[in-house]
């Protein structure tokens, strides 16, 4: 068991998209084989959480499933890259109970360049003490031209442009993308 792939029902979370791969190396990819990608938090342990198909389509059902069990497992920091949706009674549940064990909930604003105090984003907008919601800035500090903003419901902004990460091809393969997916993990 290496995770929860809660599409298949089954304890492997392999990705077949190559976001996850991303934004896990951007958390965690260690610099011990002479490639220039260093993680943010190189000794940090990891937990692959997939609700997300192929194509980036899931469940909200299924991400309960993974917010679930990752806070059975123990994790304290749940990296949320992801978003889109109304805002969603069972999936609040859900955050709101991992809050009650203490573990940070960390959601992207979103890319669609609006503000997410007019428009709300979710998971990112559940008004929750443990959800901190990320927008994405370029190299020079500058809010990135496709981030959501909001001066109450974004909390924070980190590196969300040009991100260069590990891939899912291979063991050496690399990325660069953008989006407050990038933003998150950071």
């Amino acid at each position: 068991v290496f995770g929860i792939n809660a599409v298949a029902g089954t304890g492997d979370p392999m990705d077949d998209n190559g976001h996850g791969t991303h934004v896990s190396g951007t958390i965690g990819a260690a610099a011990n084989d002479g490639n220039p990608m260093v993680g943010v938090a190189w000794q940090v342990r990891l937990m692959a959480c997939k609700f997300l198909d192929s194509t980036g389509v899931g469940l909200t059902d299924d991400a309960i499933r993974c917010i679930n069990y990752a806070v059975k497992m123990g994790a304290r920091i749940l990296n949320n890259s992801w978003g889109g949706g109304p805002f969603e009674p069972a999936l609040f549940d859900a955050i709101s109970a991992a809050q009650k064990t203490n573990v940070l909930f960390i959601a992207a604003a979103g890319n669609n360049a609006s503000d997410n105090d007019v428009s709300p984003t979710y998971p990112a907008n559940y008004q929750l003490n443990n959800v901190i919601a990320v927008g994405a800035i370029d190299r020079t500090d500058q809010m990135a031209y496709f981030s959501n903003y909001g001066a109450t419901n974004v909390d924070v902004f980190a590196p969300g442009v040009d991100i260069f990460s590990t891939w899912r091809d291979s063991d050496t393969a690399y990325q660069v993308l953008a989006g407050t997916s990038m933003a998150t993990p950071h």
